[in-house]
């Protein structure tokens, strides 16, 4: 079972590596509760472009793991551990970002 975390009654959903010790975001999850968006790959995929454009090495920290989507079926999610979450949601502009960072603390 995926754990799941809750923002704003939004879930979030989470993947803990017990061999690293250390949590794992799905980051269109995190994104969709940001921005509202109704495109959340969308923004997603024009943020990994940004990114890569300024030179910026939080897209190479992303990784892919298996989490469980909303039709049930296993896919392949981008993620990011929390380190590396907080530093990309820096590039969202959202007022929601500063209380996002204080759950994840």
């Amino acid at each position: 079972m995926v754990p799941i975390k809750l923002f704003e009654q939004k879930k979030v959903r989470t993947h803990f590596d017990t061999e690293k010790e250390i949590w794992y975001f799905s980051v269109i999850d995190v994104i969709e509760i940001l921005t509202n968006s109704s495109l959340p790959k969308r923004y997603w995929s024009d943020l990994k472009k940004k990114l890569n454009n300024e030179g910026s090495e939080v897209y190479e920290k992303i990784v892919r793991l298996k989490m469980k989507a909303e039709d049930g079926k296993s896919r392949e999610t981008n993620v990011a551990d929390t380190e590396t979450l907080l530093r990309l949601i820096q590039s969202i502009p959202s007022p929601k970002v500063e209380p996002f960072t204080r759950i994840q603390n």
